[in-house]
């Protein structure tokens, strides 16, 4: 079953029973308490009050399948657990758009308010930081010091927030998260990012000469970074929230051509969706064309993931790290031509 249904249905059992899908308070703090302390460091917004109430819920077992035995919801959810809470079981409705993430999550994790995990289910844990970029294993909980002041007595909470919102408390809050983060990423599997550099150090200077590098997805920090932001304004090429952008984008400014690389360790090939969104992307921006390549570690890893799924799209490109001075092109008859040069020429 899929989360929304699995969550509309929960929703409708509690009502059926006639209690309602979600307490007045979680861990003693109301949404008006929310309200308050948001509107003190203007984050003052529905969907960032309803996201913290969320990610206050301990009363909810984890909605992860794999979760460690006995966690609760607000030890950590991702993006979809979050915008199932906030448009389901809280206002009887549709999920939230998990893109919206950079309007009810990102206000919070830029001022550490909200701490990135990463569910680690070979040892039934959560782990500091998002160590796996796109990984449904992600997720995000309310920092301790955050939720310490919305539990604080109102003689006290405006006393701590002031302390805790001064530039150097945000910056070295920052700083230890992302030190934590570091540590996690040494415990657990990188194959993804791993894949993904490859793809920019080798494959790129060898199969796509006279491209350079527009925009890398290796992290689920910031979605466009102001380096990113800077390259792709120089290409003349803009990104909107609801576009779905791959691993690596890629410009050849003299033929005026972006190249796509999605890395696959687990999924996210180049099949027909992605295609013509991207194309459609490309179309956008003003430019001649578009190329694509999905990356793999390993010939077995591509053997089994097309002998299941066979989602690749037809005219574009495969490549192997393990096997990697050569490219593959599907073609969907013998009369089929690459309309695109992967050197851009």
């Amino acid at each position: 079953m899929a989360l929304h249904d699995r969550i509309q249905k929960m929703r409708d059992q509690a009502l059926k029973a006639g209690q309602s899908p979600v307490a007045n308070s979680y861990q003693g703090i109301s949404k008006e308490k929310i309200v308050a302390v948001l509107a003190r460091i203007d984050r003052n917004t529905a969907d960032i009050v309803d996201a913290v109430f969320a990610l206050l819920d301990d009363q909810h077992s984890s909605w992860f399948a794999n979760a460690p035995k006995g966690a609760k919801f607000s030890e950590g959810a991702t993006t979809a657990h979050i915008g199932c809470h906030i448009g389901i079981l809280q206002r009887g409705k549709s999920k939230l758009d998990r893109e919206g993430r950079d309007y009810w999550l990102k206000p919070l994790w830029q001022i550490g308010a909200i701490e990135k995990v990463y569910l680690d289910s070979s040892f039934g844990r959560f782990l500091p930081g998002h160590p796996i970029a796109k990984s449904s294993n992600s997720a995000y909980r309310l920092a301790p010091s955050f939720v310490h002041i919305l539990q604080a007595p109102m003689s006290e909470w405006e006393h701590l927030l002031a302390k805790w919102t001064v530039g150097d408390a945000v910056r070295k809050r920052l700083e230890v998260q992302a030190r934590l983060a570091e540590k996690s990423r040494e415990a657990v599997d990188t194959k993804h990012s791993d894949l993904i550099r490859a793809s920019i150090d080798y494959y790129a200077p060898t199969f796509l000469p006279g491209y350079e590098v527009l925009y890398v997805d290796e992290t689920d920090g910031d979605r466009i970074t102001e380096k990113d932001r800077q390259r792709l304004a120089n290409a003349g090429v803009r990104i909107e929230l609801a576009d779905a952008m791959p691993d690596v984008l890629l410009w050849n400014q003299e033929s005026r051509r972006l190249w796509v690389i999605e890395a696959v360790t687990s999924d996210g090939e180049v099949d027909y969706h992605k295609f013509q969104q991207l194309r459609m992307f490309a179309e956008r921006s003003g430019m001649s064309g578009i190329g694509f390549t999905t990356a793999y570690p390993t010939w077995r890893i591509a053997a089994s993931r097309q002998a299941r799924y066979k989602n690749i799209q037809p005219g574009t490109f495969i490549w192997i790290q393990e096997d990697p001075t050569k490219q593959h092109y599907l073609s969907v008859s013998p009369a089929d031509t690459i309309d695109i040069d992967p050197g851009g020429q």
